[in-house]
């Protein structure tokens, strides 16, 4: 029996991916100046530019997490195939999506018996999940079965390294990871912090270092210290509206490890709007996170 792969918005892959691979996106929200955006709509794509340009306005954006009736209605529609279901969600860590989409899901489980129903939290976000879809993805392209990708994923989620750095503290201090001290004092000497995303699936600080470069410089050294065979592997990168940062990334990690499939992409509002124009992020495969 044939399965269904439903993620997120967060999960922040372009759409001939998503088209590629057939995925169900769950659509995550943000709220700016008075109107309401869907995090993704098939065919209809945000203006990124538009949305970093009002960020670097210091336009206050708020975010909400999936709402029931959107995972209702794209499970549904899936399970009324006569599909089973392989449900990846964004990180529980940083949102309520992945608890609402999988209560959800327990319900709608209760009437299809006869089809599996299986629910992962990530314990990603951003690239770094839309990663781990990809993997389950191909897996199933090669004819994996739903459990086998159900058990690979949880063996192999912790193992999904993030590494990022922003260039402005304001947004890290709006959303409560930096005092406001810290943010001030940061941006006048041009200290940048490098951080990642932990075991718990938490947004956490690991350290700080002078100047943009040497931000970028640090989420490649991570690489080196933590990626199983780099060479071989699949890279993705994030950045909030700096696509030259991101391909300063790409080229370092290119002439290091020889790696050959890399994927830019323009970070969606949802958690950028948390880390604000600037980001960089890194995702690769590691010995740990």
């Amino acid at each position: 029996m044939s399965f269904t792969i439903v993620t997120d918005s967060c999960c922040n892959l372009p759409e001939p991916l998503i088209e590629q691979y057939d995925l169900r996106i769950i659509p995550l929200m943000f709220h700016a100046e008075g109107k309401e955006y869907l995090g993704y709509s098939k065919g209809n794509p945000l203006d990124l530019q538009q949305f970093y340009a009002m960020m670097r306005r210091k336009v206050h954006v708020m975010t909400s997490s999936a709402s029931p009736q959107h995972c209702q209605e794209i499970f549904q529609a899936a399970l009324q195939q006569g599909d089973d279901l392989l449900y990846i969600g964004f990180s529980s860590g940083l949102s309520a999506s992945y608890d609402t989409a999988a209560s959800v899901l327990l319900q709608l489980a209760e009437a299809y018996p006869s089809q599996r129903v299986f629910a992962v939290d990530s314990l990603c976000a951003a690239l770094g999940e839309g990663l781990l879809v990809t993997y389950a993805a191909r897996m199933r392209e090669k004819g994996a079965d739903i459990e086998e990708v159900y058990s690979w994923l949880l063996d192999n989620r912790l193992h999904l390294c993030h590494w990022f750095t922003v260039d402005d503290l304001f947004f890290l201090h709006r959303g409560g990871r930096v005092s406001k001290a810290a943010a001030i004092v940061g941006s006048m000497v041009g200290i940048k912090p490098v951080l990642h995303v932990d075991n718990d699936g938490h947004l956490i600080m690991k350290s700080k270092v002078r100047g943009r470069k040497a931000s970028l410089d640090a989420l490649v050294q991570k690489m080196a210290e933590l990626a199983s065979e780099p060479g071989k592997q699949t890279v993705y990168i994030v950045h909030g509206d700096c696509d030259a940062d991101a391909k300063y990334v790409a080229d370092a990690v290119k002439a290091r490890f020889g790696v050959k499939d890399i994927l830019i992409q323009c970070l969606d509002p949802v958690i950028g709007s948390h880390s604000g124009p600037g980001t960089v992020a890194l995702f690769f495969m590691g010995r740990e996170r």
